[in-house]
């Protein structure tokens, strides 16, 4: 079976919903209808977002006590379409009898206005029916500038947006993802927030929620029962905030007896035993991955300062490798797919990564099946790796050092040296690459000039690595070097999370010296410079460490016509800036204000495994410039060996400092 992307140009609005699986089927006994018609469909640009019935895509008939649950991503389709968390929570969900999980994405603006102006309520992609008629309505946040796009999905929902003016005809409003690991700039919207991986505790809510609606209770007494009774759950309501005269947190208590004080993240101790989709949502139109995804492992051993992922998802854990190859042959037969990436935060350290390849290539090779492998580190094993699975087409290589000096890689524990750098590029550039894509953050904790600039002199020296290994008959053309630079947020739950983040004018300033740097190297011709926009990042760092007083901000905004915030052509930052002055609200308290060592954070009362007093151990080491040692070489006492799974099983060198 080939993608059907292809066999759809042309078609109308009518025709393709006539194409969808499941287009005809009966749902509660009535014949499946578009929510939208065809005069809609053939106004607004890729219809098929809007008509769902994709192959894979799950129908059911409605039966007495059914939960429905409508599981959102609050961007559009093509994005929400890639989310692998979602693939997975949707295949869980409809492995039950009892629940009917069904996909609904953002409505892109053309067809958000029409929404709007003739009053059509926003609806799920499998049933075509009001998202309002459903249990519960569960969005992920996968990144803090999506606030907005969260308001307009309950907006056109027709579910009041703050929390506190939902009734019981109203469905439950539930987050999780990364950005739930600090919810407060967000937490009057919403219900609850399920704090954690979503394997392990949704089933016993979905049965809380059964019990409290058999009985005839209320969704306060739910709401309570899933605080006191279902572990990872947080109930934004039954907790009160009160603030010092600074502005900073003096005190975070729950308000009712029984709801926990602080909320421990859900984690999967066993992956093999874990639910994992084998087939897929197929979309008719070209998701942004488009590709079979393939998880081989959950967690990171390497500890940078910076990534908050690495200390979220700790411990690392692997899933067996005959299970991935089943999973890989079944994913690829029932999709159509002619690519398979796996997911993983360090690819490298993949304990049986040479045998999943091994069995890949001999698997993808006669189907003609392209394989790729993003998050590998620059070394030798890697390189060997890729020339693998690239034998034929050299495509670019990405590396993200992230830093330019050793001084500033040590800071943030990136454990890279310049020989491993080097090495690496000149092992590629012998493998016949010539193209390299280099990852850098500017605006990091105590940097200079001299490592701003030795991003410029690190690409210079990698593309003259190229010139000195590669001869001249042998060249396919110059190097080609694409040096990019985002600015560095301080996200909650890293050493980090203390540091000061610059200012918008900072950041331009670094990225100009960046640019001239690049402009007065030896192989500037090799070297293309790009950096991310300020004005975002100055955002997103308010949203990534805010509190509740944010939220009347974000409402603000969205009711002036914000929407979309993560694509650039539609950010508006004069109207954020307008708001936070109406509101009284420095967005620099959140920024670049200094934080002591025993500030309360507005994320202390969740925990996610680690221990504040290790991060704060790792951000003075930072400051002294001093390097750890990854999880397998000797343990660090982060915390996550209370879970006793994964790496934190394995011996280490320094012993077992877990505190």
């Amino acid at each position: 079976m080939k993608r059907l992307t292809s066999n759809i140009e042309g078609l109308s609005a009518r025709q393709l919903a006539q194409r969808c699986i499941g287009a005809e089927e009966l749902s509660n006994g009535r014949e499946r209808k578009l929510a939208l018609g065809d005069d809609i469909l053939m106004s607004v640009s890729s219809p098929a977002r809007y008509v769902g019935g994709e192959v894979n895509s799950v129908m059911k008939t409605l039966t007495p006590g059914m939960v429905r649950f409508a599981m959102c991503f609050p961007d559009v389709y093509e994005i929400g379409m890639s989310h692998l968390g979602i693939q997975i929570l949707y295949d869980m969900f409809n492995r039950y009898d009892d629940v009917w999980c069904e996909r609904v994405y953002s409505p892109w603006l053309d067809l958000d206005k029409i929404m709007r102006e003739k009053k059509i309520p926003l609806f799920a992609l499998e049933s075509q029916e009001p998202v309002k008629n459903f249990d519960f309505l569960g969005i992920t946040l996968q990144y803090e500038m999506c606030y907005t796009n969260v308001l307009q999905v309950l907006d056109l929902s027709g579910i009041p947006l703050l929390a506190k003016d939902r009734t019981e005809e109203d469905p439950i409003v539930i987050g999780g993802g990364p950005c739930s690991y600090n919810p407060e700039p967000i937490a009057e919207f919403f219900d609850l927030f399920y704090i954690g991986e979503g394997e392990t505790a949704y089933r016993k809510l979905l049965d809380v929620y059964k019990e409290v609606k058999e009985k005839g209770g209320s969704r306060q007494e739910f709401l309570l029962r899933a605080a006191r009774e279902v572990p990872g759950m947080y109930v934004p309501s039954l907790y009160e905030v009160s603030y010092k005269e600074d502005g900073t947190i003096a005190s975070f208590v729950p308000t009712k007896e029984g709801v926990p004080a602080k909320i421990t993240k859900e984690i999967v101790m066993d992956l093999d035993n874990a639910p994992y989709p084998e087939k897929p949502v197929v979309p008719f139109i070209r998701a942004t991955q488009d590709r079979v995804v393939l998880e081989i492992q959950r967690g990171c051993i390497r500890g940078c300062r910076f990534c908050q992922a690495g200390q979220l998802y700790r411990p690392l854990r692997e899933r067996n490798v005959d299970e991935l190859k089943e999973y890989a042959s079944a994913m690829l037969k029932n999709t159509g797919h002619e690519e398979i990436s796996l997911s993983s935060l360090s690819s490298s350290d993949y304990s049986k990564l040479p045998e999943l390849i091994d069995y890949l290539i001999e698997e993808c090779d006669r189907k003609k099946i392209n394989i790729s492998l993003p998050s590998l580190r620059i070394d030798a094993f890697s390189l060997d790796v890729m020339s693998k699975v690239q034998d034929v087409k050299k495509s670019s290589l990405t590396f993200a050092p992230e830093a330019g000096t050793q001084r500033m890689r040590d800071v943030i524990n990136k454990g890279l040296t310049i020989d491993d750098i080097l090495g690496g590029a000149t092992t590629a550039f012998q493998g016949g690459w010539n193209k390299v894509k280099l990852y850098f953050m500017l605006g990091l904790p105590t940097e200079t000039k001299e490592d701003i600039e030795g991003i410029a002199v690190l690409s210079n020296e990698i593309a003259k690595a190229y010139y000195e290994t590669v001869p001249k008959e042998k060249r396919n053309g110059k190097v080609q070097i694409v040096t990019s630079t985002s600015f560095f947020i301080p996200k909650p739950f890293t050493p980090f999370q203390w540091a000061q983040m610059n200012t918008r004018d900072e950041f331009l300033e670094k990225a100009h010296i960046v640019r001239d740097a690049v402009k007065s190297q030896l192989n500037q011709k090799s070297i293309k410079y790009n950096w991310h926009e300020a004005d975002v990042s100055e955002l997103e760092g308010v949203f990534a460490r805010g509190d509740r007083k944010l939220c009347r901000v974000i409402y603000g905004a969205y009711k002036k016509g914000c929407i979309f915030d993560a694509w650039s052509e539609y950010f508006k930052n004069d109207i954020w800036l307008e708001t936070f002055a109406e509101e009284g609200i420095d967005p620099a308290f959140y920024t670049t204000r200094y934080r002591s060592d025993d500030e309360i954070f507005p994320w202390d009362f969740i925990s996610c495994g680690v221990t504040k007093a290790f991060l704060l151990r790792e951000w003075k080491k930072a400051n002294q410039e001093t390097v750890s040692p990854n999880c397998r070489m000797a343990c660090q006492g982060c915390g996550a060996a209370r879970y006793g799974v994964g790496v934190c099983r394995e011996p280490k060198a320094g012993g077992n400092l877990s505190e």
